[in-house]
């Protein structure tokens, strides 16, 4: 799932993508706000965090709001996956976790570029992010496009992600380079 799913959806409708990205920004928009402005119970998390990805998530799943989204639609979570509070999806390339992933405070997670001819630059460049299995990211951290990470793996709190991440390995710095095995 990614960025073509949006165009085939955009292209359904008979829409220009960004006319379409607009509508279902507010969407995602409106569901945010319902889930990060008052309190909820878990399973109320559970049941706003589904409808906002527009599919159930995997049991044992828990999000600490607020949570942050541009589309919400292109999330694929496991199974105990935790969220922890202030994380920022911009999912529109598309985001999967695998199970058992912990994300730490204020991760960003970001599928979109630009392109860099200033002509074009307007123009945007998805590519997803794939979490595997039982990958803990820490807190502050920022996975950029195309990025993979191997299951296993961790990435420490501050660290820009910049290229795939192997298996069963700690990366950390700016950017994000090997520290050791595990």
């Amino acid at each position: 799932m990614g960025y073509e799913v949006i165009e085939q959806q955009a292209a359904e409708m008979e829409m220009p993508v960004y006319l379409y990205m607009r509508i279902a920004s507010q969407r995602a928009l409106k569901l945010t706000a319902e889930l990060n402005f008052s309190y909820h119970e878990p399973e109320e998390v559970v049941r706003l965090f589904s409808e906002l990805i527009g599919r159930p998530v995997g049991e044992g799943f828990c999000l600490f709001p607020p949570f942050y989204t541009d589309y919400g639609q292109n999330i694929t979570i496991g199974k105990n996956v935790f969220i922890n509070t202030s994380c920022h999806f911009q999912d529109q390339g598309g985001i999967t976790i695998g199970d058992g992933a912990l994300i730490g405070h204020n991760v960003v997670l970001a599928t979109l570029n630009h392109d860099p001819d200033p002509a074009n630059r307007s123009a945007l460049i998805p590519a997803p992010i794939v979490i595997g299995k039982n990958v803990w990211i820490g807190a502050n951290a920022t996975v950029t496009p195309g990025v993979t990470i191997g299951d296993g793996a961790i990435i420490a709190a501050g660290a820009v992600v910049t290229r795939d991440v192997a298996a069963n390995t700690v990366v950390g710095g700016v950017p994000a380079r090997f520290v050791k095995s595990l």
